[in-house]
């Protein structure tokens, strides 16, 4: 092992070096679509440095016996498949490892795309317990995405070069899994504001699943799931609140691309129990057994904002009965996301914490009724506001709902009774294209949450009946009096003022007077 190969790679490094790869596809191909690129590379890569570091290791350890090998690194993770290139006549013309380090050695090959899409579906095969259907949505031969032939192979050429730099190597002597899955992270959200508004496809800023998540509060044994999971940010956000690892991840992802995103995601931080699901949650949702919703202590989901065309037109007949208190609108879904949240929520015990946009606090109709029949059932237990301008999808200001099951009949918090409003929409730090929230405003949220109680300007705990005389309106600004009264004036300094700009404004014109008398004589 040469001297390089002993320094460990620290963050920033490993960081900066995977961004800068990104310069092959800046102004040729969207942000949108070039991630993808991109996080499969970054993947492939890590595959491929674990991969050597392990089998050099085992092969000292049972003597160079490949078999033995073989089954050793797929027990633990996963395996590197050989691959044979024929021609025509089925003549073997190329053999190699599955891996990014063989896709270098031929990066000046004609056929470069191919052999990526080749490298990818073999891996894909031969792991397909972890990883069917991961890359299925990837084509590194794509003319509309990549370019033409002569263009594209340049791409890809630098694309694989970039990644042959020392600050990418990812074996697991030199870093550890944590720093690759931080990079991952770091990229989505580095995606996620050069995409603007695509990037609530895949993306919801880190400052804000940690919020979530620690509102959600997951504990040890709990099964966690985000219904709208994206590339899977929220999950691994809950399943960190749990120190004892003992946990269980489930998600859905209606975008495959995304859904792959969600994959890789959990692979890199070594969560590939993680069951993610591809198919829309509201009209064909995956997550069933034995014909019923599965159900979760824990239920955590950024979803589309007013999603038009969510599917109402099903909703009636849905087999789950999971519209029971009404059918949202056609054109704004965030009252069936929330309905599907609940419902998939354990009763007695399950706890769902959902980010929404703030007309699902007051919009009426439909979404009215469905709003009371659940304040009814004495399901809400927190309204969150939340400052603007915190995503890249959108400038408005956005608020959190959490819902608790415990609050039902026989659940341990039956006898509460009241809905706690926090706005916290006045603190936040700003930045140039994007506000966030700091470490200190999340903790003085979730401590509020967490006391239950008043806080001047802040936070009220409002009770049903403040509610009903509100007909069922959670608009924040009716539960908290955030007004500041102006100071009273001082008319005497305001009068000294006055006479101070007087006696400024006489002697200035004293002065022009004077200089038009010497224009004049001029």
């Amino acid at each position: 092992m040469s001297e390089a190969k002993k320094v460990k790679i620290n963050q920033d490094d490993i960081n900066a070096a995977a961004w800068a790869a990104c310069d092959t596809f800046r102004g040729a191909v969207d942000p949108a679509q070039y991630k993808d690129y991109i996080l499969v590379m970054l993947f492939l890569k890590y595959m491929s440095d674990v991969w050597r570091d392990h089998y050099e290791a085992y092969g000292k350890q049972y003597g160079g016996d490949e078999a033995r090998i073989l089954r050793k690194l797929e027990r633990e993770r996963f395996v590197l498949p050989k691959v044979e290139i024929k021609n025509d006549k089925g003549k073997v013309i190329d053999e190699f490892i599955a891996d990014y380090y063989s896709l270098y050695e031929r990066r000046n090959a004609d056929n470069i795309g191919d052999l990526i899409n080749i490298v990818l579906d073999k891996i894909e095969t031969q792991n397909r317990l972890k990883l069917e259907g991961v890359f299925r949505n990837i084509d590194f031969n794509s003319e509309p995405n990549l370019g033409k032939t002569k263009d594209r192979n340049r791409r890809l050429r630098t694309l694989l070069e970039d990644f042959h730099k020392d600050e990418l190597d990812m074996s697991p002597s030199r870093v550890s899994e944590d720093i690759i899955g931080n990079t991952y992270m770091y990229l989505l959200e580095r995606f996620g504001a050069e995409a603007g508004k695509k990037a609530g496809e895949f993306f919801t800023p880190f400052d804000v699943t940690e919020l979530v998540a620690k509102l959600a509060a997951p504990k040890d044994g709990d099964k966690i799931c985000d219904p709208t999971c994206g590339a899977g940010g929220l999950l691994l956000q809950g399943a960190k609140q749990v120190q004892s690892g003992n946990y269980a991840l489930f998600g859905q992802e209606s975008n495959g691309s995304t859904w792959a995103l969600c994959r890789m995601n959990m692979f890199l931080h070594s969560t590939d129990s993680a069951r993610i699901e591809w198919g829309d949650t509201l009209n064909s949702p995956m997550l069933v057994e034995k014909d019923k919703l599965m159900k979760f202590n824990v239920v955590v989901a950024n979803p589309p904002f007013s999603l038009d065309k969510w599917g109402a037109e099903n909703a009636e007949s849905d087999p789950y009965k999971r519209f029971f208190r009404g059918i949202p609108p056609k054109s704004k879904g965030d009252w069936a996301f929330i309905t599907h949240m609940v419902e998939t929520a354990i009763v007695g015990e399950g706890r769902v914490v959902v980010v929404v946009p703030h007309g699902v606090l007051f919009r009426g109709s439909s979404e009215g009724k469905i709003r009371e029949a659940m304040i009814h059932e004495n399901l809400l237990d927190a309204v969150i506001g939340l400052p603007e301008n915190l995503f890249p999808t959108t400038s408005i200001p956005v608020a959190i709902l959490v819902f608790d099951r415990s609050r039902e009949i026989g659940g341990k918090n039956a006898k509460r009774k009241d809905v706690l409003f926090i706005d916290a929409s006045r603190e936040f730090v700003a930045g140039k294209k994007q506000n966030s929230l700091s470490e200190q405003i999340i903790s003085k949220i979730v401590s509020t949450y967490k006391k239950r109680k008043d806080v001047e300007k802040y936070a009220h705990v409002a009770s049903l009946k403040e509610i009903e005389d509100n007909e069922f309106n959670l608009n924040i600004p009716r539960y908290v009096d955030t007004f500041e009264e102006e100071a009273p004036i001082d008319v005497d300094a305001v009068q000294k003022d006055i006479d101070r700009l007087e006696k400024e404004l006489a002697e200035v014109r004293k002065q022009m007077a004077q200089k038009l008398k010497e224009i004049k004589r001029g």
